[in-house]
């Protein structure tokens, strides 16, 4: 039931949206949340009482988890709402379910910060927690705070169903004590920000896929689902076919998750590996757009870890070159000291055959970075110029968080 203080503070959020969009000034979905939060603080809760949400959250992945979550939960009745826009903060979630209020189920991309009070606010039927590791430490501060505090905040909500990835040792940490957990081995390539134990500073061991801690308990939980190239596997000896739309092994780590967590909530498992199999796209990302004489395939890449998967895709044996652009605007963090920890140096060879260009506000830091690993490269700071001066055919473009979003205006 919303009060009637709630329904003003809705009302108004709308108004601004609409107005948001009339004026070309965006979608509106943080204006009109950050309007009817300021003259209602308690109607997030408000919107969410009654659905079954869940909450999906983590360093890298979240938009696609949810895009996937969200298509699964579509298969049951009800309809679901989902902050499908990538404003994963307060007022971004009330613009979300205020446009879908009858929906009787919520896909709820969080921010990891935000993840604790959401929770409390949304009494989430399930949480997904997907991986943990350095982002914008200007902004968001040192990774094991952000373990201890989405621990704390899990420990409130004992009936929840934690979706959490095995392999990444800060999401077991956080999750370890959860009375109700499903184990994912989702993926960890990425073990940089967990080389010690958050819970008691012995070395983390590893052992192919398994790891543990020096001289405590704490290890790598067994999986209920994990994946291959060709399957899904859950529980009871559950195998399924999976086949995704998206590419790179991070993308089948997050359908695995969004699988679990849509299981969970009563899902057939053939229907939710099916429905996770049509996401193409989120937000721009790995779409392919034409422009001019060059076909552009879009990744995003916003942290080390991200940057480590992303590169990882870009495929340069049929590409007439590829660009890589980086801002240093605020949500990107203004600190680009991470751009050596991103190994650059497998660009090295096929640099000698295909041009590397660095673009963005920030391209003479990458430059600097691309020249130290020995990459061969140019630099032409507008990325739109930079894709014209590759030679015409195919060119992959991998673009941090305010480059990408510049440049998708920019596009048809």
């Amino acid at each position: 039931m919303i009060t009637a203080r709630g329904r003003l503070a809705l009302a108004a959020g709308s108004i601004a949206r609409r107005a948001s969009k009339a004026t070309g000034r965006g979608a509106g979905a943080m204006i009109g949340g950050l309007i009817a939060m300021k003259l209602d603080p308690t109607v997030l809760g408000q919107l969410a009482a009654g659905r079954r949400s869940v909450i999906v959250t983590g360093t890298n992945g979240k938009s696609t988890t949810t895009r996937m979550l969200a298509a699964a939960l579509g298969t049951l009745p009800g309809g679901v709402a989902s902050n499908t826009e990538g404003a994963n903060m307060d007022a971004g979630l009330i613009s979300a379910l205020a446009v879908n209020k009858t929906a009787a189920l919520a896909a709820l991309e969080v921010d990891e910060m935000h993840v604790p009070h959401v929770a409390d606010a949304v009494d989430p039927a399930a949480i997904v927690l997907l991986n943990l590791s350095r982002d914008q430490l200007d902004r968001v501060g040192e990774i094991n705070h952000i373990e201890r505090t989405l621990r704390a905040g899990l420990a409130r909500h004992p009936g929840a169903v934690v979706v959490a990835n095995c392999d990444d040792v800060l999401v077991t940490s956080a999750a370890y004590d959860c009375p109700n957990v499903v184990w994912v081995a989702a993926g960890g390539s990425w073990a940089n920000d967990s080389v010690s134990c958050p819970r008691s500073g012995e070395v983390i061991v590893r052992d192919g896929a398994g790891w543990a801690s020096t001289g405590t308990d704490f290890r790598r939980p067994d999986p209920a689902w994990w994946y291959d190239e060709d399957f899904l596997h859950g529980p009871d000896g559950l195998r399924l076919p999976m086949r995704l739309a998206l590419p790179g092994t991070v993308n089948r780590g997050n359908a695995a998750q969004a699988v679990a967590a849509a299981v969970a909530l009563g899902v057939d498992p053939a229907a939710a590996v099916a429905a996770a199999g049509t996401v193409d796209e989120v937000a721009g990302r790995y779409r392919t757009v034409q422009v001019g004489p060059h076909s552009v395939r879009m990744l995003l890449a916003k942290n080390p870890a991200g940057w480590h998967e992303a590169l990882s895709m870009v495929d340069t044996t049929g590409a007439a070159g590829v660009v890589i652009a980086v801002n240093g605007q605020v949500p990107d963090g203004e600190d680009l000291s991470w751009l050596w920890d991103v190994n650059f140096e497998h660009f090295v060879e096929p640099a000698r055959r295909l041009p590397v260009i660095a673009a963005g506000e920030r391209g003479t830091d990458l430059a600097v970075r691309l020249g130290y690993a020995g990459v061969e490269h140019r630099l032409t700071h507008d990325t739109l110029a930079a894709i014209a001066a590759c030679p015409p055919g195919h060119v992959e473009l991998v673009a941090n968080y305010t480059a990408f979003l510049q440049l998708n205006r920019r596009l048809p």
